[in-house]
């Protein structure tokens, strides 16, 4: 049996970011995650395949993937699937990069516009966070962008915005529209022994080159020669608890079915906001019937997935659309803030992305319809190189009946009970995400669209999973306090996006991974404080 200070379940962005902090500060560590290292020379970019692959091996969906270290989720009502990788690194091998914050809104939204929730922290509160994880990850950008209070620049230079790029800045100038350069987490010149990115727009499927970060590249490393044991292919179970009321550890069980036990002073859960609630829920017990941390009744309720659209506009010349980092090109916050003129509340960000190369000119995309026969080559002439694509990441505001459950039936290779997910798409998302269609369209249109093709509500885009054991300040309302402890297990702690209050309406990475920071330096100020079993 394993024992430690900290244990911390789930090595992906605020798993590693965590252990980074924690051993920094001497803490003895130990990591438990269900995946394994991540070989970037299995990754796909390199291969002519690598867009038939993404449908497959390296589909976002455990579902699709079907990886021997995935579990199953019965998404079955559910209008947006979930998507999530296992492995050291987690869903960072296959997030875009996109790095945009929270705006300071997102943290007052029951104040400003009189929905949700308050967040129990500010803006000002995370942004001395939001600086130095940046750093720690190598952002790319500029600063300066008005949508933003004044802060401190990104470590390094914007990425090149292409011609694709500029020809929508073109258009938003004329409009009078917000644009900016995207924040990346993909380097645009060497940082820390990495290489920069070389524009291989398979940013999904894994970087060959490193450059896109992910905790496995820029928090793992340091972290394991510090100490930090790392676990791979360890499933975690359920949280073990003492007869007082304090988590112990954790049980998880190997590929070759040997069961094991960590026992640890603090358990910090980084498992997501599907796989959190999932232990959370299947550690119920006679003493916790209804799971652990779950006085309030929350624990996998309010699932947030950021509703999805996507808006392609055709040009009669190449734009390029095939080329450079996936995340965004360019990024736009005009229509971010409420105006109720509209007839919904809240707004959405977008991101200029590229749209894919020959296969998935070929194959049916999000934007297009499959076309076979004498039409095909028309069909991949018209698509390839000659589109550009607005990305809008709409606010998803909470609801208790969008929850993630354990499934009565469904299990992991293991026998481990599945998660369940239970989602339906609000009718003020729906409202939100027609307004947003509408404007893309204008905005592509103005820049010379001949053509707009649009998918709204996309099933396969559930990148963004929120909300499912929130912060508050209330033990009756939330399930933890603003850094990320349990209400009612107090050596347990809740460390990524199952925390947030709302869910604003950009790529929820960064901000995960300042929390993370912010609450595991709480974490080390308090330890004298802090209750541990006997």
């Amino acid at each position: 049996m394993e024992q430690a200070d900290v244990l911390i379940i789930g090595a992906g962005a605020s798993g590693g970011v965590a252990a980074g902090a924690l051993a920094q500060a001497g803490f003895d560590v130990i990591c438990l995650e269900q995946g394994n290292w991540p070989d970037r020379a299995d990754y796909p970019a390199q291969r002519g395949t690598y867009e038939l692959e993404a449908r497959k091996q390296w589909s976002g969906s455990p579902n699709v993937r079907q990886n021997p270290t995935d579990y199953p989720i019965n998404d079955t009502d559910s209008d947006v699937a979930p998507l999530m990788y296992a492995g050291v690194g987690g869903s960072m091998t296959l997030y875009a990069g996109d790095w945009p914050r929270l705006l300071p809104s997102d943290f007052r939204v029951r104040s400003l516009d009189g929905v949700a929730d308050d967040w129990p922290l500010r803006y000002a509160d995370l942004q001395p966070f939001y600086e130095r994880t940046d750093v720690a990850f190598g952002v790319s950008g500029v600063g300066g962008d008005p949508a933003y209070p004044e802060g401190a620049e990104p470590p390094l230079p914007p990425l090149p915005i292409g011609r694709m790029g500029a020809r929508m800045a073109r258009s938003h100038d004329k409009l009078g529209w917000h644009w900016w350069p995207a924040a990346q987490a993909v380097l645009s010149a060497p940082y820390q022994g990495r290489r920069p990115c070389v524009q291989f727009g398979a940013c999904m499927q894994g970087c060959p080159e490193g450059a896109k970060a992910s905790t496995d590249l820029t928090h793992w490393p340091a972290a394991v020669a510090k100490g930090v044991r790392l676990l791979t292919e360890a499933r975690v179970s359920r949280i073990l608890m003492s007869g007082n009321g304090l988590a112990t550890g954790a049980e998880f069980v190997c590929p070759d079915g040997s069961w094991h036990v960590v026992r640890a002073d603090v358990v910090i859960l980084a498992a997501n906001a599907v796989g959190t609630p999932r232990i959370l829920l299947n550690s119920a017990s006679p003493r916790y019937p209804d799971g652990l941390a779950n006085s309030s009744g929350l624990v996998g309720r309010r699932l947030m997935v950021h509703p999805f659209a996507n808006v392609t506009g055709y040009f009669d010349d190449d734009v390029e659309g095939w080329r450079g980092h996936v995340g965004a090109k360019i990024t736009c916050f005009e229509f971010y803030e409420t105006d109720t003129d509209r007839g919904f509340v809240r707004g959405a960000k977008w991101s200029l992305a590229p749209t894919g190369g020959p296969l998935n000119a070929a194959l049916p995309t999000r934007a297009g319809d499959a076309v076979w026969g004498a039409a095909h080559h028309e069909h991949v002439r018209r698509h390839l190189g000659r589109t550009i694509s607005w990305g809008i990441f709409g606010e998803d505001l909470p609801d208790e009946t969008n929850r993630v459950t354990v499934d009565a039936a469904l299990t992991d290779s293991s026998g481990i009970p599945a998660p369940k997910i239970t989602y339906s798409v609000s009718e003020n998302s729906r409202r939100l995400l027609d307004f947003h269609i509408d404007r893309a369209t204008e905005s592509l249109q103005t820049a010379g669209a001949y053509d707009v093709a649009m998918e709204s509500l996309m099933r396969y885009s559930g990148w963004h999973l929120l909300g499912t054991a929130r912060m508050g300040t209330d033990p009756r309302t939330s399930v933890v306090d603003q850094y990320g402890r349990c209400h009612d297990i107090p050596n347990l702690y809740i460390m990524d996006g199952s925390v947030f209050v709302t869910s604003g309406g950009v790529n929820p990475t960064s901000t995960i991974a300042a929390l993370a920071l912010r609450s595991t330096e709480h974490l080390i100020a308090a330890r004298r404080d802090q209750q541990v079993p006997a």
